[in-house]
């Protein structure tokens, strides 16, 4: 048996009882002048830390749904089997998208929510209705309005990504969120997947040693779906990808990454580098499609971003992340999650799951140790149910189940405000580098220093979990 792994076998049989853990899409707009010097913000004292913020207790906690469309009827199911929670309301701008999930709660026997549709039903759900939180599934440039709306009117907002689309929108999450003390949760939900937690929690046991180098990816062949007239309403998806060329979805890699290293409690992502390559596929294909179908000559000619974003992140604490985007090339799915330490290493893609304390990996065995002994309490509470209940695997579910728990027990929430702002910011910064010959780029510290104090969240459920699930049936 090689020194390396006698001691991590030693290592697991000390820490079998550990399993606490800590936790703590995109605009065409060109770079502003604005973006770019943004002193009046960098140069405030926050006004208020919402980083471990805990908010009072919410007994039920009454959501409105916003977006019916491709996330959010998901949402309106995994939301349906979770005890204290009551769908109010549904808003999509086209009323039989609300209808429709207004039938599902009503074949579930759930009472009936109020439906609001049109260009501005969320505005008047948000106007009328009594909510504890917003929940926002439409397309990404709407996400920062809605959200900002929701807290400035008292409710708590959880966003699906990216949370915001420049670095303006950013900084107006986050001084929201500071004034108002609501949260603004980025529903992030790659940070709930199974492996992403267990190395997680290995993280903060220091199974890993000292993290060095951590790689994230969100690498999916999309060229179908964004080119099917019955996809996105309007093409709105397919469009985002004209006129730009960066990592327009870094947070799926992104985020169970940055809290491995613990950024923005602890660490910061100080600068980045950015390149990609030329578009070889999006314009053939609109070029191919034309052919037959004068509907995509209006997107024949067009500037569409690169196959392959790849960016680059130094820490301020000299560690580094790397990125990539790439949704047109035929190739298997890939999100990547790689950490790289002083003592150990994992990986989990190209599969299977692997982690290594030295030159070999781990045998079957050994990483069933490994999951027995450093899985975190979250998702022994509802793994088992979040796979049932469904939602890419369970992670969805686990996602809505943690957030609700938090609310109803008062518990600071596993992503913040901080974490929205800083993984989003990565869209309108990557394209700015690619523009600049992948100079370097700047990140904006939105804790405004608050990431030297600030403490990962306690995952071990805090006096939480107690929130049940509805029957399955």
């Amino acid at each position: 048996m090689k020194p390396n792994r006698r001691k991590f076998l030693q290592t697991l049989a000390i820490g079998s009882g550990a399993v606490a853990i800590g936790l703590p899409a995109f605009s065409n707009d060109k770079v502003s002048e604005e973006e770019e010097n943004l002193s009046r913000y960098t140069s405030a004292a926050p006004k208020f830390n919402m980083c471990g913020y805990a908010a009072p207790k919410i007994d039920k906690v009454r959501i409105g749904i916003i977006g019916l469309g491709m996330r959010g009827p998901g949402a309106v199911g995994r939301m349906s089997f979770i005890e204290g929670v009551e769908i109010k309301a549904l808003c999509d701008k086209i009323p039989e998208r609300a209808a429709s999930a207004q039938k599902y709660l009503t074949q579930k026997g759930l009472p009936k929510a109020t439906e609001y549709s049109g260009e501005n039903g969320w505005k008047e759900m948000i106007d009328k209705e009594e909510l504890d939180l917003v929940y926002i599934c439409t397309p990404w440039h709407l996400h920062t309005p809605m959200a900002v709306y929701a807290m400035e009117h008292g409710k708590h907002a959880a966003t699906e990504v990216p949370a915001a689309l420049t670095i303006e929108d950013c900084w107006k999450l986050v001084e929201t969120s500071e004034k108002t003390r609501k949260h603004c949760m980025m529903l992030e939900n790659c940070c709930y997947d199974f492996f992403e937690m267990l190395t997680l929690n290995m993280a903060r046991q220091g199974m890993f040693g000292e993290l060095i180098h951590a790689e994230g990816a969100y690498i999916h062949d999309l060229l179908g779906l964004n080119f099917n007239k019955k996809g996105y309403e309007n093409m709105w998806r397919l469009k985002e990808n004209i006129d730009f060329n960066g990592n327009l979805y870094p947070t799926h890699g992104l985020g169970p990454i940055a809290q491995c290293m613990n950024i923005n409690r602890g660490d910061k992502m100080d600068y980045l580098v950015s390149v990609s390559t030329n578009d070889f596929m999006m314009g053939d294909t609109a070029k191919e499609k034309a052919k037959t179908d004068p509907f995509y000559n209006e997107f024949v000619g067009r500037n569409y971003r690169g196959n392959m974003n790849t960016t680059t992140i130094r820490t301020s604490k000299g560690k580094t992340l790397m990125l990539q985007h790439d949704v047109t090339s035929p190739r298997p799915y890939s999100r990547i999650h790689l950490l790289s330490g002083t003592k150990g290493f994992a990986s989990k893609w190209p599969d299977p799951e692997r982690i290594t304390f030295g030159e070999e990996w781990l045998k079957e065995d050994e990483m069933k140790k490994l999951y027995e002994t450093y899985t975190p309490q979250l998702i022994k509470h509802v793994g088992d149910i979040a796979k049932k209940v469904g939602g890419h695997g369970g992670m969805d579910f686990m996602m809505d189940w943690r957030l609700i728990d938090c609310l109803r027990n008062g518990l600071p929430l596993d992503q913040d405000v901080y974490d929205a702002a800083a993984w989003s910011c990565i869209v309108p910064l990557s394209k700015k580098s690619v523009s600049k010959r992948s100079s370097s780029v700047d990140i904006p510290d939105f804790t405004r220093g608050g990431w030297t104090a600030n403490k990962p969240v306690n995952l071990t459920l805090d006096g939480g979990g107690n929130t049940t699930v509805r029957s399955m049936k």
